[in-house]
């Protein structure tokens, strides 16, 4: 399995339970050597997260921290309505949006509800991944889960923060076997990325590596192994400011 060059799905302090600063989280990304680093705090819905009144001056960030090109998105939830829980106005000022379930602001709905609400939120154009798809406390339909993820241009995440706690995440494992079957059958991209939480775990993305080497999955369908592939897929980035 080759190397990632970004980690796509990241949290700092401000999304009210991680522990590091943007400036943090981008040294620790430096000193595991990757180029990209996305910044994607946690939309409303999970306590303590940030107003977003914050997404709207994210230009004031160096778009180059410690030689890491930073990315600004947001993981925003997905609601039992088959809404999004970050309204537009915000979500036009990301470099690229994140949708997920949480069950802090989710309540589990069934197999195609919850397959249904997912793929309504995956059609908002700002919507570029799909984050840990895997945990069947809120299970889902994989195969019209890869179709839509097909047809509406979106990645599905492999999350690695999901395979260092199975307990917590029901069936994970199988999920991600079963969901990578069918993303290699209709050539579906997928994203490798941590989840941390804290600088520890940045990059750290070693045992979805490990599961996707197990699967002899397709490396040409991973997102982040190379930037122009990563480039070409995400949209053109909004503007920043200069490093200082």
């Amino acid at each position: 399995m080759g190397k990632f060059i970004a980690d796509l799905h990241t949290h700092t302090l401000v999304s009210g339970h991680a522990y590091g600063t943007i400036r943090e989280m981008a040294q620790a990304a430096a000193e595991k050597n990757l180029e990209v680093l996305g910044i994607t705090e946690h939309a409303p819905g999970i306590p303590g997260t940030v107003d977003p009144f914050y997404y709207g001056n994210l230009k004031a960030v160096p778009r180059y921290l410690y030689g890491v090109e930073v990315l600004h998105g947001s993981e925003v939830n997905v609601l039992n309505d088959g809404t999004l829980s970050l309204s537009e106005h915000y979500l036009e000022r990301l470099d690229y949006a994140i949708a997920g379930i949480h069950c802090q602001c989710y309540e589990d709905a069934g197999r195609a509800k919850n397959t249904e609400n997912l793929i309504s939120c995956m059609q908002n154009p700002h919507i570029y991944i799909v984050s840990h798809p895997d945990d069947d406390h809120t299970p889902l339909d994989y195969e019209a889960l890869v179709k839509a993820a097909r047809d509406y241009h979106v990645a599905l995440e492999v999350n690695n923060s999901s395979l260092r706690k199975p307990d917590k995440r029901l069936n994970c494992v199988e999920n991600y076997r079963q969901m990578l079957a069918l993303c290699q059958q209709y050539r579906v991209m997928v994203v490798v990325d941590s989840d941390a939480h804290d600088p520890s775990a940045v990059g750290d993305q070693s045992l979805a590596a490990d599961l996707l080497e197990q699967f002899s999955f397709d490396f040409s369908l991973v997102l982040n192994a190379e930037r122009s592939r990563l480039f070409s897929f995400l949209p053109p980035l909004k503007p920043h400011y200069e490093a200082p």
